[in-house]
């Protein structure tokens, strides 16, 4: 499964976009089912901004559906196919 760990550039919003862009496009380009992105617990502002990002019509072109996993809140779980 292919991982996006946020915690290193969580304060840098110009990186926070590109990671997120890069990684969405190579995830679906990958052929692998799911993919994660971890933008941990903390106060949530990063998970609504990775939610925000994955929202865009564009962007929700590329994959089928997105989740909170149940049993970690800090790890959205992208679904290919």
């Amino acid at each position: 499964m292919l991982s996006l760990d946020l915690h290193p550039i969580f304060r840098n919003n110009r990186d926070i976009e590109l990671a997120l862009r890069r990684f969405i496009f190579a995830a679906a380009r990958s052929g692998d089912p799911v993919a994660e992105i971890i933008p941990g617990k903390g106060s949530g502002q990063l998970n609504r901004r990775v939610m925000a990002f994955l929202d865009q019509k564009h962007i929700q072109k590329l994959y089928v559906r997105r989740e909170t996993d149940p049993g970690n809140t800090g790890r959205i779980l992208v679904h290919f196919t």
